[in-house]
């Protein structure tokens, strides 16, 4: 199993539960090419293979170009992706839970490198709104999909 750098100066864990079936939730996490219709902190993405592991996307957030690599992938439960941006080594888990017909979302990200080294601080501040973001829209969206 794979797992963030319980090392990196920089660690956010956060979750929320969300009311809404698990398929739907996994399905809009992982359709990676739709992001940017849901979450707005998203400008683009590319992914020109199926999801798996090994398999490498791009995204555009805040600012930064990122390719991603996904490192694990768990079918409706768990999804691992990661690779380096501007000098920032980032491991992103994701998990997802079930119980009576709603789903509890867990994420961690650890980012290490330079930069991290030299605005701790300052990124982990901005890691940790940004998953906040991202939970509240994948809340929101999954709530209020048809």
């Amino acid at each position: 199993m794979v797992t963030i750098d319980e090392t990196a100066p920089v660690i956010v864990r956060l979750s929320t539960v969300i009311d809404a079936p698990l398929t739907r939730v996994w399905d809009l996490h992982t359709a990676i090419a739709a992001w940017p219709t849901w979450n707005p902190d998203v400008d683009q993405t590319e992914l020109d293979a199926p999801l798996a592991p090994g398999t490498s996307f791009t995204w555009r957030t805040h600012g930064l170009d990122i390719t991603s690599t996904v490192r694990e992938l768990v079918p409706g439960a768990r999804i691992v992706w990661g690779g380096p941006a501007a000098g920032i080594t980032g491991i992103h888990v994701w998990t997802f839970e079930e119980t009576g017909g709603r789903v509890t979302v867990r994420t961690e990200e650890s980012w290490s490198g330079a930069p991290v080294d030299a605005a701790t601080d300052e990124l982990g501040k901005a890691l940790h709104d940004s998953l906040e973001s991202w939970l509240s829209h994948l809340k929101a969206r999954a709530e209020h999909a048809a």
